[in-house]
C-alpha cells in the first residue's frame, strides 16, 4: 500500500514537471509581438523627373525586390514601366519574407519631398529591412531606389540618410519616344506597361541615363532637364516607434 501511494506521488510529481516544462516552452516561443514604426522622407534630386508614388516594403532579407544581373518580375516591370505599384505591392504582401507595404499617395515632382510612414509588427528588430522604389516617369523603365536599409539598430528617434541611385528594370528600350515615355514630357501619349520585352538584357541593371533631344537624339520626347545624375534621390529613415 505505502508502495502504491509512493509510485502514484512520482507520477503526480513528474506530470507536474513535465507540465511545468511544456509551460515554459510555450511562454519561451510565445514572445509578444510589436510595432516598429519608421518615417521615410524622400527627397527628389533631379531636375526634371517627377517620381511616381513611393512603394515602401519592411521586409526580411528572403525577399528582394530585384537582383541586379536577373530579369525583372512582371510586377516590377509594370512598377518600372508605367509607375503604378498595386501589383508590386500586391506581390510584397504575399510574400512571407515581408511585414508591412505602404505607398505614397501621389508623384514626388522634382525638388519636393513626400513623407511615409510604415510599420511593421514582429517580436525584434533583428533583420528588419526597408526598401522604397518609384519610377522616374520621363524614362522608358527607370527606377529609382533604395534596396535592404538595415532597420536592426534603430533606436526610437533615430535619424539616418541614404541616397538612391537609378537603375533600369531592362524590360523596354530606352528610346525615350513620345508613344513610350509615359511622363509629362510625352504629354501623357505614351502607352505604359507593355508586357512585350524588347530591352536586349531583359535585366536589372544600373541606369546610363538619357540621351534627349538635346543631345541629339532627333527621336527623344526629353529635353536636357530630364537627365539626372546620381544620387536621384535623397531617403531619411526615422525610427518612430
Amino acid at each position: 500500500m505505502a508502495f502504491r501511494t509512493h509510485l502514484i506521488l512520482m507520477l503526480s510529481l513528474t506530470g507536474l514537471v513535465a507540465g511545468c516544462s511544456s509551460s515554459d516552452d510555450d511562454g519561451d516561443s510565445l514572445v509578444s509581438s510589436r510595432s516598429f514604426r519608421y518615417q521615410v522622407s524622400i527627397t527628389n534630386l533631379s531636375a526634371g523627373q517627377p517620381f511616381s508614388p513611393a512603394a515602401v516594403v519592411i521586409h526580411r532579407a528572403e525577399w528582394q525586390a530585384f537582383s541586379l544581373g536577373d530579369g525583372a518580375s512582371v510586377e516590377l516591370e509594370r512598377l518600372a514601366e508605367s509607375g503604378d505599384n498595386d501589383a508590386f505591392l500586391a506581390a510584397a504582401d504575399a510574400d512571407s519574407g515581408v511585414l508591412a507595404t505602404e505607398t505614397g499617395t501621389g508623384p514626388i515632382p522634382p525638388g519636393a519631398t513626400a513623407e511615409i510612414s510604415a510599420s511593421a509588427s514582429t517580436t525584434s528588430d533583428n533583420g528588419l529591412l526597408l526598401t522604397w522604389l518609384a519610377m522616374p516617369v520621363n524614362t522608358n523603365d527607370a527606377l529609382a531606389g533604395v534596396r535592404g536599409i538595415d532597420l536592426s539598430d534603430f533606436s526610437i528617434g533615430d535619424t539616418r540618410t541614404y541616397f538612391a541611385i537609378s537603375y533600369d528594370a531592362g524590360t523596354e528600350a530606352n528610346t525615350e519616344t513620345a508613344d513610350t515615355v509615359p511622363g509629362p514630357a510625352a504629354s501623357g501619349l505614351a502607352e505604359g506597361f507593355n508586357a512585350a520585352r524588347d530591352d536586349v538584357r531583359n535585366a536589372v541593371y544600373i541606369h546610363p541615363g538619357v540621351v534627349t533631344q538635346d543631345d541629339g537624339l532627333g527621336t527623344s520626347t526629353l529635353e536636357g532637364v530630364q537627365r539626372w545624375d546620381n544620387p536621384i534621390a535623397r531617403v531619411r529613415v526615422e525610427r518612430l516607434q
